[in-house]
């Protein structure tokens, strides 16, 4: 078989991962499925952080464009529902990668889970990092409030609907706080910079 054949025959789809908490725990369990399919990848879609309906609409609106499987871990009974709504109605298959688990454990204890996300995450110094990162990216997601680029790690530059806002939230959950320049055409994107400092520029 040659190289060519066997990229070929490599089956890749679209892997949304929504989470309300930093989306570590979904991450996780999603690539210790994936190591047991071969010729498989999976261009993955990280969403964490994901609490409000506003939220929900613009991950559906880049679902739709990019259908594929999505998993979550999500305990607000309104949004879960709303993303099963949505998801039904585009017929794309999801799964709550959680709920087995809970419902076992429920059952063998007699008890009832608190719905708390995110509640195995130690709150040490590098989880806030990354809260303030993320919140950084939601304020300036889409080139919005530019007076970040000064105290943005990276400069995201790219035309519209490019995959830069999940990029952003990718890095963001790893404690980089990107701003996103929309590019134009004719029209410069980068400003005079009068920082001491230069983050880096990614086109």
């Amino acid at each position: 078989m040659t190289l060519g054949t066997a990229m070929s025959d490599l089956q890749r789809f679209h892997l949304h991962l929504v989470s309300d908490s930093t989306g570590e725990t979904l991450e996780a369990m999603a690539k210790a499925a994936l190591v047991q399919f071969e010729n498989v990848r999976a261009e993955k879609h990280m969403w964490p952080m994901v609490r409000t309906p506003r939220q929900m609409e613009r991950i559906m609106e880049f679902v739709e464009d990019r259908p594929g499987l999505v998993m979550y871990t999500l305990v607000n009974e309104d949004i879960r529902r709303e993303l099963t709504r949505r998801c039904a109605a585009l017929n794309i298959p999801h799964v709550s990668v959680l709920d087995p688990v809970i419902e076992s454990l429920g059952q063998f204890l007699g008890a009832r889970s608190r719905g708390l996300p995110g509640r195995q995450h130690e709150m040490d110094r590098h989880y806030f990092d990354r809260i303030d990162a993320l919140h950084f990216t939601m304020a300036h997601d889409d080139g919005q409030l530019a007076t970040g680029l000064m105290s943005a790690d990276i400069i995201l530059v790219g035309v519209s609907r490019t995959s830069k806002t999940p990029t952003s939230i990718y890095l963001a959950n790893k404690a980089l706080r990107p701003q996103m320049c929309l590019l134009f055409p004719m029209r410069p994107c980068r400003p005079n910079w009068k920082a001491p400092w230069m983050p880096l520029w990614l086109v």
